[in-house]
């Protein structure tokens, strides 16, 4: 059976953390910010973990399962 590939698009948008959870960045931040708060902006910055149900889907496009 041939290796699996990795989908690009997953492996640029994901990252593993130490403990085998899948960091991902949040949406919502790329245009029409000046509309939304400081806080929002700030909260929005920073990197979230996935979701437990989508974490198998995401673990097949990295390769990883």
């Amino acid at each position: 059976m041939p290796k699996m590939k990795t989908k690009s698009s997953a492996k640029k948008r994901f990252k593993l953390t130490g403990s085998g959870k899948i960091k991902r960045r949040k949406a919502y931040l790329r245009h029409l910010a000046n509309a939304k708060t400081k806080k929002q902006k700030k909260n929005l910055s920073k990197s979230d973990v996935i979701f437990k149900g989508d974490e198998p889907r995401v673990k097949r496009m990295l390769g990883l399962k």
